[in-house]
């Protein structure tokens, strides 16, 4: 059965603090971001990781994934070499921290499958999943700027098993202006960790969040879809607006454990 899982971060207090809130509300798991502050790899020494497992297990929980998003473009070739080492840095955390996922952004798929930045996206890709496959870390990029085609068709050309999805199905509406349901199944086999987000795209093209329902992704169907192609992992909260982070993290944890006992 699929499990609620938070991003520490929306609830914009210090990371142990989020984790008693996470706690509080009935997540799961955890996603923090570690590209920078108290859980980037650079600030955080062996013991100082075993610490944070400890704390996070003492709560009753664990980490769902780990953010690794700090803004990469893998179609400029050339310029990826210190954003693969760092991305690599993260994957050896998320060992570290008991978990096999990280997800980040890759840029936005390009549309000519024979020009050099997407065999250099894919180069990239490959890279990152060869060293996922030797350490048993999955490099999951985030659905977004591109159709669920799109990616699914980059990911298929990459020689490695460990290239996974991150499927936020918010992203998909608002950006791409796609059906998340439809993107479920298409990415199926590929999906490794998801996001619970909702929004809507606007009429001038610009996109706005929303609380958990009050936005346009069908989250019963879209659960469904996750159920059909057999994912059994993580939705994982993700709150960046709002004026009542906490409130609204609140209503989220509840809307998707009611979707979740009405399809089990």
């Amino acid at each position: 059965m699929m499990k609620i899982g938070v991003i520490p971060n929306s609830f914009g207090v210090p990371f142990k603090e989020a984790v008693l809130l996470a706690k509080k509300i009935g997540a799961q798991g955890l996603q923090p971001y570690v590209t920078g502050g108290e859980l980037a790899p650079e600030n955080l020494t062996a013991q100082d990781r075993k610490d944070v497992l400890k704390y996070v297990k003492d709560n009753g929980m664990v980490f769902s994934a780990l953010c690794a998003d700090f803004g990469m473009n893998f179609k400029v070739v050339g310029e990826n070499e210190e954003a693969v080492q760092r991305t690599m840095r993260m994957m050896d955390l998320a060992k570290d921290l008991g978990t096999n996922v990280i997800t980040t952004h890759i840029g936005k798929v390009p549309d000519d499958e024979n020009c050099a930045e997407y065999a250099n996206m894919v180069t990239n890709i490959e890279r990152l999943g060869k060293y996922g496959d030797s350490i048993g870390v999955v490099f999951a990029t985030e659905t977004g700027p591109e159709p669920a085609l799109s990616l699914k068709g980059i990911l298929d050309k990459a020689d490695t098993k460990s290239a996974k999805v991150n499927l936020d199905p918010a992203n998909l509406f608002m950006c791409a202006g796609e059906n998340p349901v439809k993107s479920v199944l298409i990415l199926g086999k590929y999906i490794a960790h998801t996001h619970a987000k909702d929004g809507q795209m606007n009429p001038d093209g610009s996109y706005t969040e929303y609380r958990l329902g009050d936005g346009g992704v069908p989250f019963k169907e879209y659960i469904g879809a996750l159920k059909q192609v057999g994912y059994d992992g993580y939705l994982t909260i993700e709150r960046e607006g709002g004026a009542a982070r906490f409130d609204d993290i609140s209503h989220a944890v509840k809307l998707l454990k009611s979707i979740l006992e009405q399809l089990h």
